[in-house]
């Protein structure tokens, strides 16, 4: 059984819930990203059920004699009650997938805190297992023990290289213009490469707008607006911009956490998202999809003399073409581009210093999605044309320094794909996959395998069980400079004998529905890294005869830990408990003479409760409680004096940590209008509402007595911001 759900405006519908009743024994499918379903039924009287959340259910009754394709027609539910709750028709926030997968339904999870009082994609993955917070002063993902460069962040399947605004206070992506998210710890899909750890998959609204439409959030750090404009029955687009006013507000509260180290302080973001549709014929949907972010950062401290302006920047343009061929089979082809760049320029009395780096892709994405023997196969090719340069140095009025860390690095890497999913035995199926990658820079070349692998079992509709196996390889490389996540970082390509990351990962798990609205999931993973690097020498390391090569350690590391989930769906009451056990170590022959070490975000524990409470249908409260072990760094064991002078013993790397991290947020929502096509509501929220200390990093004082025959060694904490309370208001009309 095969066919097509649509609206009654000819739009394909994307998860319509199928389910065939036949024999007293039930069957379910759902809708693709093509609004396309298929499912193996035996012949017979049948009885299908079809539901989605914002059209009125459809069932449709016949006897099913042979292989049968239908079409099926929606009609939008237009009826508007007043003051009616319906209980357990609420949409699931967060849905585990096979193989420990998370999908996010962003509208659902409005109530969760954030600084802007709007849906905070990264805050919200760090909510979840298997993901590490990263702490204040750091927007980053640390996923199953793998460095921050190790996952990918796609935009409608484009590469996006920069990915936080300012320290991670303030939501990278405009959640208005975003419809859903896919997160895989794993990246178990073969179509994805070129990191190590996850995916992250950020999918635009591809449904035509049938009205105008106008929605955005006021605050009192940043706006934002987003604006839904049909040009004819089969051609809109959708737009959106966010900018920040926050030099007046933001500053004196970064001055208060640096203890007024800071005279002029001044940061500002603006981002915009652009997507147009254009149904060109009925079997064929053109899209474009555009993205730009940009940030600047001005510090000036007249008693040092020093004026510093950091900017970076994100682009990406990405046109596609979706071309249905028949209920089974479509394609999709899209071309894109993506530039990502950032500069320092610092100068002090007379020496004026600049760095800068980018990295841009030129790629070229062809799939095709189709059945054999009714088991559902996806493949394709893609080729990506990599240009960056790491570094460029520039020193007073000097020209640049002519070293091979400051060449351009052109590379190539074209793959093949191929995923199925086999239904093995009656409650066995398997998502099976294999990705072939050839990467060429220079003289450096190389050709890999990367097999994936995940068995479901379901041992009934209540429990079922996973097993995956994945190898990941990594050809661009972040180089992490900052130690609080400014973006003075740089990418890197595999090439004059800088080998590719490398990755082996297996996992297990489980998912338990305990109640119709209470399920529960737990998991462990291991994970053993080669040729991850290290870049020991701060925001720049330059002269004459250095080599990116020559200046960065290569070592081995491995993960391991247990996950855990208890997530409430629906009702007045959801949300969902996580916690995450793991080590990650690392071993460098240059570092910790060659022993093992911790990782820097090595956390053993990462406990995350998130709360949401609809009161009524005017007010709503959300909460967030975070607990993780601190961040991991090197601190002296002793000190002895030569030549009267104090000098620092270590006995580790990293060997010693940072306080634990415990953050409480709270927000209220009180909607003055809640409907499916209007809305207004207040938002307040409290960000670190307990105001707790929490410290992104440490410096030692050293205190010599007069007469030089003691020291005494004081910590103190430097922390960045404590409560941070916010208000804004949502709209929609």
């Amino acid at each position: 059984m095969s066919g097509n759900v649509k609206s009654s405006e000819n739009q394909s519908l994307i998860g319509v819930n199928l389910s065939f009743e036949i024999n007293k024994k039930q069957f379910h499918a759902t809708t693709d990203t093509l609004g396309n379903f298929s499912e193996n039924i035996p012949s017979g009287d049948v009885v299908i059920k079809i539901h989605h959340l914002d059209f009125t259910p459809k069932s449709i009754y016949f006897n099913a004699v042979k292989d049968t394709v239908i079409s099926v027609f929606l009609e939008k539910d237009i009826a508007q009650l007043k003051e009616v709750v319906i209980s357990n028709d609420k949409k699931s926030g967060i849905k585990t997938l096979s193989g420990g997968k998370l999908s996010f339904n962003l509208k659902e999870l409005s109530g969760v805190p954030t600084v802007l009082g709007t849906t905070d994609i990264i805050k919200l993955l760090q909510l979840t297992p298997g993901v590490q917070n990263s702490g204040d002063a750091n927007g980053y993902l640390y996923v199953r023990g793998g460095d921050p460069g190790h996952n990918a962040i796609l935009y409608n399947e484009t590469p996006i290289y920069g990915m936080s605004h300012l320290l991670g206070i303030f939501p990278f992506y405009n959640t208005d213009h975003i419809k859903d998210v896919e997160f895989d710890k794993s990246s178990s899909n073969p179509k994805y490469g070129g990191r190590l750890s996850s995916s992250t998959l950020l999918n635009t609204n591809k449904k035509l707008p049938s009205e105008f439409s106008i929605q955005g959030n006021a605050g009192i750090l940043a706006s934002q607006l987003t604006f839904a404009v049909p040009l004819s029955d089969k051609t809109g687009f959708y737009i959106s911009g966010r900018k920040t006013y926050i030099d007046e507000i933001m500053g004196p509260i970064l001055k208060s956490g640096s203890n007024n180290d800071v005279q002029d302080m001044n940061y500002g973001f603006s981002d915009a998202n652009f997507t147009f549709l254009s149904q060109i014929s009925k079997n064929n949907l053109f899209s474009l999809d555009a993205f730009f972010s940009g940030d600047e950062l001005k510090v000036k401290d007249e008693n040092l003399a020093l004026r510093t302006n950091l900017k970076w920047k994100n682009f990406t343009v990405s046109p596609s073409l979706t071309t249905i061929f028949s209920p089974k089979v479509n394609m999709m082809n899209s071309l894109y581009f993506s530039h990502y760049s950032n500069e320092l320029n610092m100068e002090q009395a007379t020496i004026q210093f600049w760095v800068s780096s980018y990295v841009k892709d030129f790629g070229f994405t062809n799939s095709v999605r189709f059945s054999i023997a009714n088991i559902p196969i996806e493949s394709g090719l893609q080729y990506v044309y990599h240009n960056l340069q790491p570094q460029k140095v520039n020193v007073e009025n000097l020209t640049t320094l002519d070293n091979k860390s400051q060449r351009i690095i052109n590379a190539n890497e074209a793959a093949i794909f191929v995923s199925a999913k086999p239904k093995l035995f009656e409650n066995v199926t398997a998502d099976l996959g294999l990705r072939i990658n050839y990467y060429t820079s220079g003289s450096d070349s190389y050709l890999h395998f990367q097999p994936r692998a995940v068995l479901n079992y379901y041992a009934n509709e209540n429990y079922s069980f996973y097993a995956s196996y994945n190898r990941q390889y990594q050809y661009l490389s972040l180089i992490t400079t900052s130690s609080v996540g400014i973006p003075t970082d740089f990418w890197i390509a595999s090439s004059d004998g800088i080998k590719p990351q490398s990755s082996d990962e297996f996992s297990i798990g489980s998912n338990q529905n305990i109640t119709k609205n209470l399920s529960s999931s737990f998991g462990g993973f291991y994970r053993s890294m080669k040729n991850l690097l290290e870049y020991p020498y701060g925001i720049t390391q330059f002269n004459e005869i250095t080599t990116l090569k020559n200046d960065l350690y290569v070592g081995e590391g491995k993960a391991y830990g247990f996950e855990m989930m208890l997530k409430k769906s629906s009702g007045k009451f959801s949300g969902w408990l996580s916690y995450t056990l793991s080590w990650s170590d690392r071993n460098f022959d240059e570092l910790n003479n060659g022993k093992t070490y911790f990782a820097k975000y090595d956390r053993r524990h990462n406990l995350s409760l998130v709360g949401m409470y609809d009161l009524n249908s005017k007010w709503n409260f959300g909460v967030t409680q975070l607990f993780s072990s601190g961040n991991r760094f090197t601190m002296p064991t002793s000190w002895y004096f030569i030549n009267n002078n104090p000098v620092k013993e270590y006995s580790g790397y990293n060997n010693a940590q940072m306080p634990d991290y415990v953050r409480t947020d709270l927000s209220v929502n009180y909607y003055f209008i809640k409907t499916a096509k209007k809305e207004s509501a207040l938002n307040f929220s409290i960000y670190n509402t307990f105001n707790i200390a929490n410290p992104i990093y440490v410096v030692l004082d050293v205190e010599v007595s007069e007469d030089k025959s003691n020291v005494v060694v004081k910590q103190e904490k430097k922390v960045l911001y404590r409560m941070l309370p916010s208000i804004s208001w949502r709209f929609k009309f």
